[in-house]
């Protein structure tokens, strides 16, 4: 019985500990970058900064633990197209963190945004095809993306 429960959560454990991996050494590469943007204007209802690890973390887990579950209760094409989705959305979202603080790109870093945002969704569709719970947990990235684009883009008209 402990063996099957292992079992069960390793997946979603490994994709959260990927998605978490992924997060950190994004915010690693961009830590200066992110002390300096702490001293600019910000657009209304921006949270304090602290806000933004505490969300971040909770949302890699989410999606990994979404991973696992599509992991496990998938195969084949079916499989390979969900998690190839999961990649390329983690991709996007690893790489915006630099175009918009080290590069200071504000305005290419929303159009990235937006693009991460529909990958999401697509892959929030594909998950949802797997396990509805997959793709519910979803959900709160998508809102997430939908705050982090009104940040980006009062960022943009406020700092250029």
């Amino acid at each position: 019985m402990v063996m099957n429960m292992w079992k069960k959560a390793l997946p979603g454990i490994g994709f959260s500990a990927i998605a978490l991996g992924a997060g950190g050494l994004s915010a690693l590469i961009s830590t200066d970058a992110m002390k300096q943007f702490d001293n600019l204007p910000k657009p209304p209802l921006a949270p304090p900064g602290w806000v933004f690890p505490a969300a971040w973390t909770l949302l890699y887990i989410l999606m990994g633990v979404s991973a696992g579950i599509v992991w496990r209760k998938s195969s084949g094409l079916t499989r390979e197209r969900a998690m190839w989705l999961w990649a390329v959305q983690l991709f996007f979202n690893f790489c915006w963190s630099f175009l918009f603080f080290n590069l200071q790109l504000r305005l290419l870093s929303f159009f990235w945004l937006m693009a991460l945002l529909a990958l999401v969704i697509a892959m929030t569709a594909r998950f949802s095809g797997v396990s509805r719970e997959a793709g519910a947990l979803n959900y709160p990235y998508i809102l997430w993306l939908f705050f982090a684009a009104y940040l980006n883009m009062g960022s943009y008209i406020l700092n250029g």
